[in-house]
């Protein structure tokens, strides 16, 4: 799975959305292959959640076309600490902050219909309202 090779910081503080229902100003639109899967709502997508629905496109396309995934968990959460009391628990996994707006998914190299279906099914593993876009 996803994870970074290297961080600044081994622990983060976990940050509040202050910007509630603000779209996403980067990868907003479909820039490597004709079909994408962009975000409609706002979550963090684990790093597990990136994987199950890399592999349900896979999956679909039976090895064919190409995949890009514009998204990388680089944001660690850790667990709770045992004892109250014990400090700040360790890593447990990385995630990434989705603004709605941000293309997730693209693909190429296969038909509409069947990049639709792909997709749909990648949709569905995530914890993100979504829609399919087309590269204009």
């Amino acid at each position: 799975m996803f994870t970074p090779k290297k961080s600044k910081h081994r622990k983060w503080q976990k940050g509040r959305s202050r910007f509630r229902g603000l779209l996403a100003s980067r990868a907003t639109e479909v820039s490597f292959g004709q079909y994408g899967l962009k975000a409609t709502s706002e979550c963090w997508i684990s790093s597990r959640q990136i994987e199950s629905a890399r592999r349900a496109i896979t999956h679909f396309v039976k090895r064919g076309g190409k995949i890009w995934i514009r998204i990388f968990p680089d944001k660690p959460v850790t667990t709770h600490g045992a004892v109250m009391g014990s400090g700040k628990g360790a890593p447990d996994h990385f995630v990434v902050p989705v603004k709605p707006g941000t293309v997730m998914f693209e693909i190429g190299g296969v038909s509409e219909a069947a990049g639709r279906e792909a997709m749909r099914l990648a949709g569905h593993k995530l914890p993100v309202l979504s829609r399919f876009v087309i590269r204009k």
